[in-house]
């Protein structure tokens, strides 16, 4: 706990708002319009950005207050020029990263018919008809990622790429969209766990592939969690006859009741190596946490899932704000436990071993944990809502 900081039971007592509009504000008073480096920094195409406006923008639909969509338009207005260029953007680079803004620039297009912001998603769009793929037809996570599928990318590309695909009517895309997922599912499993192997080279030419499968060795806590999110996130988009939906909903109910198999008995979260949980150093982490339990709740709320995964988020959201919520003086919230990094290959070389996920620094106050947070937030406080208009025993926040 960092000085002066309370248990967020503690800071409950003091606050009555929900912990998303509590961590929200928090969030935006560290980072004023988007400025993730500090006050001197600018915002740009970011990932790191993408997330955490993402849970911004949970919580605005939650509320309707103009107040968090003023700062997600102030943010992207520093990234999207007048005339809809994007002066950070580096399209040769062919990273999937670069993708995930693109859904702010399509929710902003939506409120202001302004056409800056669909010149500047078409940029993104126009990257995912050239992106790099393997001989399967899966997108490389990145130009220098050859013949490989992260599963970080699903997230990325996935969401934006569906929405993109209904406002300007190519429902054909749905099934290229769905070929990125059942690769995934295809080749990426573990037939034992049911998990996710974090990476896979197609080509099986990577130091870190294993040269029968192609798999990378472990099952990283926030890769499944991207994965949770991408298919949640992205059926939103999917009509309700398209064939590929339900193959979506398929893997989203296989991959929830393997997540739920290595569920923490004692605290409801989720290990940053999932399945060793009892293995020296490994410990729990908040960003794959949170995440998972957004895809659980909203696969609840919108028909994707059984009710009883609500029981299982409810659980891991408990444990989230004992865990991982701190406040502080003048009603900071800080999200902690969350691996600032975690990737494969690259200068220096990241092997993918268990010693090299335990290896990356865990700090406070990511933006790929407070980002889901909110996400996360926000649906269970959308569930409790629920139960509380149908005379249902209301949950603590």
């Amino acid at each position: 706990m960092v000085c002066g900081a309370m248990s967020w039971a503690q800071g409950k007592k003091k606050n009555p708002l929900p912990w998303s509009q509590r961590a929200a504000h928090a969030a935006m008073a560290r980072w004023p319009n988007g400025h993730l480096d500090g006050p001197n920094g600018r915002p740009a195409l970011r990932y790191e950005l993408g997330t955490y406006l993402e849970g911004i923008d949970g919580v605005w639909r939650n509320t309707a207050d103009v107040r968090y969509y003023n700062y997600i338009k102030n943010a992207v207005d520093e990234i999207v020029t007048p005339d809809g260029k994007i002066p950070t953007y580096k399209p040769t680079e062919f990273q999937l990263d670069s993708i995930l803004m693109g859904r702010q620039f399509l929710r902003l297009y939506g409120v202001t018919q302004d056409q800056r912001y669909l010149t500047a998603a078409t940029l993104l769009y126009d990257q995912l008809q050239k992106q790099p793929r393997t001989a399967s037809g899966g997108f490389w996570h990145k130009e220098r990622y050859t013949n490989q599928m992260w599963l970080d990318g699903l997230y990325m590309a996935e969401p934006f790429y569906a929405e993109y695909a209904v406002l300007t009517h190519h429902s054909e895309k749905f099934a290229d969209i769905a070929l990125q997922f059942t690769l995934v599912a295809e080749h990426m499993r573990d037939a034992k766990t049911g998990l996710l192997y974090h990476g896979w080279d197609e080509s099986k030419q990577q130091r870190w592939a294993d040269k029968t499968t192609g798999f990378s060795p472990e099952f990283w806590g926030r890769a499944m969690g991207w994965t949770m999110m991408a298919l949640v996130d992205t059926l939103d988009y999917l009509p309700a006859d398209a064939p590929e939906r339900k193959q979506l909903i398929a893997i989203l109910n296989e991959e929830s009741a393997a997540l739920e198999r290595v569920q923490d008995a004692k605290t409801g979260l989720w290990y940053q190596v999932l399945d060793k949980g009892g293995e020296k150093g490994n410990y729990l982490e908040s960003s794959a946490s949170c995440m998972i339990v957004y895809a659980l709740a909203k696969g609840v709320r919108r028909g994707y899932l059984p009710a009883s995964y609500l029981t299982v988020a409810t659980r891991g959201y408990q444990g989230i704000l004992a865990h991982f919520i701190q406040v502080g003086p003048g009603e900071d919230v800080s999200v902690t436990g969350t691996v600032k990094v975690g990737g494969l290959g690259g200068t220096p070389y990241r092997d993918g071993s268990y010693a090299y996920y335990l290896s990356e620094p865990v700090v406070a106050n990511d933006p790929k944990g407070v980002g889901p947070f909110l996400m996360a937030a926000t649906e269970i406080e959308q569930a409790q809502r629920a139960r509380s208009s149908h005379g249902g025993v209301r949950h603590a926040q």
